[in-house]
């Protein structure tokens, strides 16, 4: 532990790591597959599942569908970005407004939400698998 108040020479990141988004990607698809596999019953609820995945899809693809937009057409002076390790990333402060975060504090709190509906999902979901199954 160090005896500083302040940490000096901390690097301060205005961009998340990409493992970061690639995280909420997979948490995405989580709660997509989940949805899918324990409450699609057939008949009505396939629309309204098939409307969530659509809505999902865009949720992830048009983000995704701009950054390559945007790494293609960068300004001529604009600094190529190097290969960061995501430690380094993870160790430094993450610039959120007029604040700054710890970067492993930012990635926390931008996937905790998406962990937790994924996850809950999946738990809401093995229980109603459960009780249907126990049911006469």
């Amino acid at each position: 532990m160090s005896r500083e108040l302040v940490p000096l020479n901390q690097p301060v990141f205005d961009q998340l790591h990409p493992n970061v988004y690639w995280t909420a990607v997979g948490l995405v698809a989580w709660f997509v597959v989940s949805a899918w596999v324990f409450f699609d019953r057939g008949g009505q609820t396939a629309l309204s599942l098939a409307f969530v995945t659509v809505l999902l899809l865009m949720a992830v693809g048009l983000p995704w569908l701009l950054s390559l937009i945007w790494r293609k057409y960068r300004m001529p002076g604009e600094q190529r970005s190097r290969k960061l390790p995501f430690r380094d990333w993870r160790s430094g402060e993450f610039a959120v407004w007029q604040a700054k975060l710890h970067g492993m504090q930012a990635a926390i709190d931008i996937l905790l939400p998406l962990a937790a509906v994924a996850f809950g999902l999946t738990a809401i979901g093995i229980v109603f698998a459960i009780v249907s199954a126990t049911s006469p």
